[in-house]
């Protein structure tokens, strides 16, 4: 009866705590990220700066068709974010390019699970490349400058 009830207890602690575990734990995990930010524009030079709270990524002058990109682990607090400010003539976005995400898998799904993120600056506004479904969806609009 005693192995009974430290059975019982055992399985009613870790039917409480899986939900803390899975929101400690990246899913699905991903080793190394890599993202991309890309000059689309049809005949502009875009400007870039991306950074996170501990690497400023500098900033750059880009030709079409050139692109900055970096590869980075996730710090153990599951706080990684990175984020860019872009501008071209006559607009500008500031927009977050990676960030971690627990419950719902908006950006995992696009990057893949070999977590490339690529991002493309186009005359109309910023996409992200939905690798799996091979299109580029229009996320943020330019804001007029």
């Amino acid at each position: 009866m005693g192995a009974n009830v430290v059975l019982l207890a055992v399985l009613a602690a870790l039917t409480v705590a899986q939900p803390f575990v899975e929101a400690l734990a990246p899913t699905p995990y991903v080793d190394k990220w890599h993202v991309h930010v890309v000059n689309g524009l049809s005949n502009a030079t875009l400007f870039a700066h991306c950074k996170s709270r501990d690497t400023d990524l500098g900033e750059h002058n880009l030709n079409r068709g050139a692109e900055i990109q970096w590869s980075f682990k996730e710090n153990v607090w599951g706080t990684t974010l990175f984020w860019c400010f872009l501008k071209k003539p006559g607009g500008s976005a500031s927009f977050d390019v990676f960030w971690r995400e627990v419950d719902h898998l908006w950006l995992h799904y696009r990057c893949t699970n070999d977590g490339t993120c690529i991002w493309t600056a186009k005359d109309d506004g910023i996409y992200i490349r939905n690798i799996p479904d091979n299109l580029d969806e229009l996320v943020h609009k330019w804001t007029s400058s």
